[in-house]
């Protein structure tokens, strides 16, 4: 039976104030408001991305960057993305489809310390994480959408990990070890939380 707990007054003004942002900011992406705000003022003309899972992010982050690869594993979704990635007549973005798994947390074979952000959206987002990491620029942004459903904190939003648990999997709980002394910045809007890690320079 499905558990309403968590229906505190508090995540009801936390989902009221979620709608009031969705509604007057359609454009951007399905993370909380302050990693959007975050990203915006990191985000640069000459940068070049990944991510896994396509959507709105697509449109927003194509906007502000030099070169954007997108992967996803839905076809219909993937040829909605498509379809307005071409009405925005935007020329700076790859949207692959890629339905196997294994294959789709690989990358699509970008090269390693070639990209300055990368958001993980999609489906095996664990594989994606720790394929993430050899991927990222040092000084490159790391992005996890819904982290409080895979790594423990002490998140108020509903369905969240908490110490005691550890992470959601071996794949997760390895990611941690790697990214261990990264600088992060964890971000919650009350209904889900988005992480944000930045990888140091060797010898920082």
């Amino acid at each position: 039976m499905r558990s309403f707990s968590h229906w505190t007054p508090r995540y009801l003004a936390d989902r009221f104030k979620l709608a009031l942002y969705e509604t007057t900011h359609r454009g951007s992406p399905w993370l909380t408001k302050d990693m959007v705000e975050i990203l915006a003022k990191r985000l640069r003309p000459d940068n070049a991305g990944l991510e896994w899972g396509a959507g709105r992010s697509t449109i927003w982050f194509a906007r502000r960057v030099g070169r954007l690869v997108s992967i996803e594993h839905d076809e219909s979704w993937h040829q909605q993305v498509s379809h307005n990635i071409m009405k925005n007549g935007l020329l700076n973005v790859d949207c692959f489809l890629c339905k196997d798994e294994n294959e789709y947390a690989k990358g699509r074979d970008v090269p390693p310390e070639s990209l300055d952000f990368i958001l993980i959206d999609g489906i095996a987002r664990d594989q994606c994480a720790v394929t993430a990491i050899s991927l990222l620029k040092p000084g490159g942004m790391l992005i996890v959408d819904n982290s409080n459903w895979y790594l423990p904190g002490m998140s108020r939003a509903p369905h969240s990990r908490r110490p005691p648990q550890g992470a959601a999997s071996q794949t997760w709980e390895l990611f941690l070890r790697e990214v261990k002394g990264w600088h992060s910045i964890w971000t919650t809007n009350g209904v889900w939380d988005t992480t944000l890690w930045i990888k140091p320079y060797a010898g920082s």
